[in-house]
């Protein structure tokens, strides 16, 4: 199965804090994909809050998205977006 990946860097003031960690994995797990998100050497399940907090992410952390299934392309889009736009926060 092919892996799909995109870069991205953390935007928004606080980082991967504890609402915005929620907001990732509630948008990942509507997706039938394998999503994870990578960090320097640590991968994390993009469904389970504990990887995600457990990574520790702030403002300006590069990361990686990577996913694989028959939603993997829609699932990127949708969390790379959320990334992107600082998850609405300013």
């Amino acid at each position: 199965m092919e892996i799909r990946q995109r870069e991205m860097v953390i935007a928004n003031r606080f980082g991967l804090h504890g609402r915005t960690s929620a907001i990732l994995v509630e948008t990942a797990r509507k997706f039938e994909a394998e999503i994870k998100l990578v960090k320097d050497d640590m991968e994390a399940d993009c469904k389970s809050i504990l990887d995600v907090m457990s990574m520790a992410c702030t403002k300006g952390t590069p990361v990686s998205i990577k996913a694989s299934g028959p939603d993997a392309e829609e699932a990127l889009a949708a969390l790379a977006g959320l990334i992107a736009e600082g998850f609405g926060e300013q």
